[in-house]
C-alpha cells in the first residue's frame, strides 16, 4: 500500500489523485490547501509522492526528480490501485505534466493541471506541452497569469486541443502567489482553484 494523505469520504462519488512538484513534497502548503478545501461527500483527494520524494522524507537527504520512465510507472501504479468509476488525475508542475503524458493511456475522467510547466524559466524554446494540442482527456488548465513556466502571452499563442478549459488566475506566479499591488491574495487565488476544480469534476 502506498503512503497516502487523504481528504474526503472514501464513499464520495468523484476521486482525485493528487501528485506535487519537482521540488516539494504532498505536505505543500499549496497542495494542503486544495486538497482540504476540495475534500469532502462528494469529492475525495488522494495525495502521494514519487519514489525520490518518498526518500527524501525517509532520510532527509534533498534529491533530483526521477527519470521520467519512474515517474510514470508511479502514475499508472497509483491510479490502478486507487481506481474508482469517476477516476481524475491531477498535478502541481512537474507531477501534471507526467499525468498529462499517461492520461490518454489510462483514460481517467479528467485531467488536472495545476500549474503547468510548459518550459523551464526563460528558455522558451525548450516547449513541453506539444502533445496538449492532441490530448483526448477532458483536462483543466490551472495558470498564473505570470507563471514564469508559461505565462498568458505566451500560452495564447500556443496550440491546445479543444477539450482543454483554462483556468487564469490573477497576477499568479508558478505557485499562485500575487504581487500585493495586485489587488487579490494568494489565499483568495486558491479558493478561485479549488472552485474551479469543483466544478470541473462533478460536471464529469
Amino acid at each position: 500500500m502506498s503512503k497516502v494523505l487523504k481528504n474526503g469520504s472514501d464513499d464520495a462519488g468523484h476521486r482525485v489523485l493528487l501528485a506535487h512538484g519537482a521540488g516539494a513534497g504532498m505536505t505543500h502548503e499549496v497542495l494542503e490547501t486544495l486538497a482540504s478545501g476540495l475534500g469532502d461527500e462528494q469529492i475525495q483527494v488522494i495525495r502521494f509522492e514519487f519514489p525520490y520524494m518518498q526518500k527524501t522524507r525517509d532520510d532527509g537527504r534533498r534529491r533530483p526528480p526521477d527519470r521520467e520512465p519512474v515517474l510514470l510507472a508511479c502514475w499508472r501504479e497509483l491510479a490502478a490501485e486507487f481506481a474508482h468509476p469517476r477516476l481524475f488525475l491531477a498535478g502541481k508542475s512537474m507531477g501534471g505534466r507526467m499525468a498529462s503524458l499517461v492520461a490518454d493511456e489510462l483514460s481517467p475522467r479528467g485531467l488536472i493541471l495545476l500549474g503547468f510547466p510548459f518550459h523551464p524559466p526563460g528558455k522558451p524554446e525548450r516547449f513541453r506541452g506539444q502533445h496538449l494540442a492532441s490530448i483526448a482527456t477532458p483536462t483543466l488548465l490551472v495558470q498564473g497569469e505570470r507563471d514564469s513556466f508559461g505565462n498568458r502571452a505566451a500560452v495564447a499563442g500556443y496550440d491546445l486541443a479543444e477539450g482543454v478549459e483554462t483556468l487564469w488566475i490573477k497576477d499568479g506566479d508558478h505557485g499562485f502567489s500575487p504581487r500585493k499591488s495586485s489587488g487579490t491574495s494568494l489565499e483568495h487565488n486558491l479558493a478561485t482553484i479549488v472552485a474551479g476544480m469543483r466544478s470541473f469534476v462533478l460536471a464529469r
